[in-house]
């Protein structure tokens, strides 16, 4: 018999909390970002939590070694990279490779997938044959769609107290469990202690859980619940954002424990023993073997390649630059998208200079778009609005007429969907849709850009607070002379039909939604001439005749919208039509280089194309391939072919004196681009574990995230079809490599101030170079704020 625990409340408190943290948060996909899956393990390195994820989810945390190996034969990998990647592991496992000669045997063997530890509910399977995963996935998933809905549903469930309430009182009366074979279940729950934290007391005690086996258990129980455990995850982020709390997470790790003591007390005699090997396994530290250990180095070898190209490419001489003025200037995201369009427009004209900036252009809004009362945070989800603005118009009757047009689409939604009307509606007005259907097979349907009237803030700046903004927002894009006559601000977004991972294809810096709000907002901010006159004394002076328009860059076509109308100019008439014919040759250049990778995609007509195509699984490829971040002035990276693979940000480290614009990147645009790269690595490594599975399948529940089929664990991440195009990966998952023109000892200084920004790099979940004043990657952050020397591998110091 299971021996009962006796842990105190504390202990028992940190212990849930340690393991909800140990969970990535996923948001709803109406404004869905890229997270990384492993943000709850960057205080580890990626050995211990290959370690860790194994023993709570059984799957891997690299490729598999014959994909190392195949690198090795074809010279991608050589070994003097193999031999670099030891020598930055001194401390591996004793028993791992310790020579380039064993390290590509390990390459040459096959590995095997690893078996993660059984819960009770595992135990219980092996020991009736009922599937009891399986069982508490579908009871738990039905339950947990209708109670974390985000208005999918047509009938809410109510939230009474809290997830832990509603559940309970929702599984008092499913007689599910009891019909397959779980006794008195409803029973069982009825007479559970209505506390969340005095049920898992409860629990930890009933299954003899000790202090030093609470951890990783606890974490595989959530791990094994999915995207509702992540959902959660979300509401507790976002509730800390605002300083306040969400105890659903912890509700829901409650849940899943007295799913195990259930188990336990009717299946403890054929289990008992078992249970009780698991525990003592559970118990001991996450400590990576030998081999786990060897499959890191082999990975840490390959990302080692990748960085010999990036230093050859960033190397390479760049064409000169006229010092003239130039006719037009565009400040793109740094999205790898903008890559490829920015080095296009540059290719059209010798007077063109482009921009890199995160997307929401220095504005963190919550806005409120035309006829609407809701609130979208447009801006990165490491941050908290600081301003709001809204769309709404002068018009308040045109508000009002699109106010009834949304209100009778979500009735006629309703009506398709409803209980009754849904069996006889396609018999009935199945014959008025057949227009539609013609258009959406023939690719007509439009789906142009957003036309909302601008924006404004709402409520107002005061003037000195409008200057000093518009002052730190260019101070930020290193952006604080040599205007143009046009400046674009040029957002991003992607207009893509019938997927629910749209926004996901939008601006991650806009908090999944597209850009033109952010750079409308600015755009009317710099061209106040009052604010212009107010930036004279902040030292910025920007010419009478300069004029800003906001634009908007479809990622998936490649066109360019123009909201010149926001602030007309006759006198730019000409400038803008020379910058229109401009962006479409642009447009044309990028959307051939696009064709390239996509499957199928023959021409430039059929990429457009693909954004209106309702049955097409792969309209872009995202951020795929996403695996450099260079913070430098563009001259260093101006004409040479990143291949949509790097994130640009410009920054001029001569003019931030104080060092406030670099620690601005390595805390935010830095953060977020890797949370991209590392989503992408892990929807790769582990598609089963991280990714949202085959889009052929899906079905969206509660707005939240999709399930495969008709039910079970919501899915988040990637869908497969954007890191596979049907051959072969569409991204090759490398840990982000981060390249910085700046003194060492600023970063350094920024690291040591920011421990969470800080073990990324110390971790290895990010690489950090420090480029010379050439713009060539010349020294390499080796961690503990120490720097080698590329040019002298076996050199070391700490500062310059």
């Amino acid at each position: 018999m299971t021996t009962p625990s006796a842990i105190s409340p504390d202990t028992l408190s940190t212990a849930i909390d340690r393991a909800a943290r140990a969970i990535a948060p996923a948001w709803p996909l109406a404004a869905t970002v890229a997270v990384n899956p492993f943000v709850g393990q960057t205080d580890e390195t990626l050995a211990h939590t290959a370690a860790r994820l194994a023993r709570v989810g059984g799957i891997r945390v690299t490729m598999t070694r014959d994909w190392y190996h195949s690198r090795i034969s074809d010279g991608t990998l050589t070994r003097d990279d193999l031999t670099a990647a030891l020598t930055a592991h001194p401390k591996a496992h004793n028993d791992a490779p310790h020579t380039v000669d064993t390290l590509i045997q390990l390459a040459a063997t096959p590995c095997q997938t690893p078996t993660p530890q059984p819960t009770v509910a595992d135990l219980a399977a092996s020991a009736s044959g009922i599937e009891w995963p399986s069982i508490v996935a579908d009871r738990f998933g039905a339950w947990a769609a209708g109670y974390f809905d985000q208005g999918q549903a047509l009938w809410a469930a109510p939230h009474r107290r809290g997830a832990f309430e509603a559940w309970r009182q929702t599984a008092t009366h499913d007689l599910t469990p009891e019909i397959v074979g779980l006794s008195g279940f409803a029973k069982f729950v009825s007479q559970t202690p209505d506390r969340a934290h005095a049920a898992a007391e409860r629990a930890v005690h009933r299954l003899g859980l000790n202090a030093a086996s609470l951890d990783t258990y606890f974490h595989q129980l959530l791990f094994s619940l999915g995207g509702w455990a992540q959902t959660a995850r979300y509401r507790l982020w976002q509730a800390e954002l605002n300083a306040g709390h969400d105890h659903a997470l912890t509700d829901l790790l409650t849940i899943r424990l007295l799913w195990d003591e259930a188990l336990l007390i009717q299946y403890e005699a054929q289990i008992g023993a078992r249970w009780e090997d698991v525990k003592a396994e559970h118990a001991k530290p996450v400590t990576p073997d030998a081999d786990t250990t060897g499959d890191v180095l082999l990975q840490e070898a390959w990302e080692r390649a990748a960085q010999r190209k990036l230093a050859a490419d960033l190397a390479a001489p760049a064409p000169a630059r006229l010092q003239t003025r130039p006719a037009l200037q565009a400040a793109f995201c740094i999205d790898v998208r903008s890559e490829v369009f920015r080095r296009a427009l540059e290719s059209v004209s010798p007077d063109i200079h482009t921009l890199g900036f995160g997307g929401f252009f220095g504005l963190t809004a919550s806005h409120k778009s035309f006829a609407s009362d809701v609130d979208e945070l447009r801006l990165p989800v490491l941050l908290a609005p600081s301003v709001t603005s809204t769309s709404q118009g002068d018009d308040p009757q045109a508000d009002q007429a699109t106010r009834l047009k949304a209100r009778a689409t979500r009735a006629w939604g309703r009506f398709k969907l409803a209980a009754v009307s849904s069996f006889a509606f396609v018999e009935a007005t199945g014959p008025i849709y057949a227009g539609k259907l013609v258009r959406d097979a023939l690719h007509l349907t439009s789906n142009g850009a957003p036309t909302d009237p601008a924006p404004r803030l709402d409520p107002a700046m005061d003037l000195d607070t409008q200057i000093t903004t518009a002052a730190t927002i260019l101070r930020a894009m290193s952006f604080t002379d040599g205007f143009a006559r046009l400046v674009i601000f040029a957002g991003h977004g992607a207009n893509v039909v019938n997927t629910p991972f749209a926004s996901g294809l939008n601006c991650g810096a806009c908090g999944g939604y597209s850009g033109e709000v952010n750079a409308r907002l600015l755009a009317g901010l710099l061209n106040d001439t009052d604010v212009r006159h107010g930036l004279v004394t902040q030292g910025i002076t920007v010419p009478d005749d300069t004029l800003f328009v906001a634009a908007l860059h479809d990622t998936t076509t490649d066109n360019v919208t123009f909201y010149d109308h926001d602030h007309p100019s006759l006198s730019h008439a000409s400038d803008l039509d020379q910058a229109r014919g401009w962006v479409a040759s642009a447009g044309v250049i990028t959307r051939g280089e696009r064709a390239l990778r996509l499957p199928r995609a023959k021409n430039d007509t059929s990429i457009a194309l693909r954004s209106r195509d309702w049955a097409q699984t792969r309209p872009e490829w995202g951020l795929a391939g996403c695996h450099a971040f260079i913070a430098a002035p563009r001259h260093r990276t101006v004409g040479k072919n990143m291949a949509g693979r790097a994130f640009l940000h410009d920054y001029a480290h001569a003019q931030d004196t104080n060092f406030n614009v670099l620690e601005l990147i390595m805390t935010a645009p830095v953060v977020v681009a890797s949370w991209i790269s590392l989503q992408y690595y892990g929807s790769t490594v582990a598609p089963e574990a991280f990714g949202s599975g085959n889009k052929l399948l899906h079905n969206v529940s509660g707005g939240l995230g999709v399930i495969e089929g008709n039910g079970g664990t919501l899915r988040t991440g990637l869908p497969w079809q954007s890191v596979w195009d049907g051959a072969t990966y569409a991204h090759d998952p490398l840990r982000l490599s981060v390249c910085i023109e700046a003194p060492r000892t600023a970063m350094s200084d920024i690291l040591e101030r920011h421990a969470t920004v800080r073990a990324l790099f110390d971790n290895r979940w990010l690489h950090l170079f420090a480029l010379d004043d050439s713009g060539q990657m010349a020294w390499r952050y080796a961690g503990d704020l120490a720097w080698s020397d590329m040019r002298a591998p076996r050199a070391h110091d700490t500062a310059a």
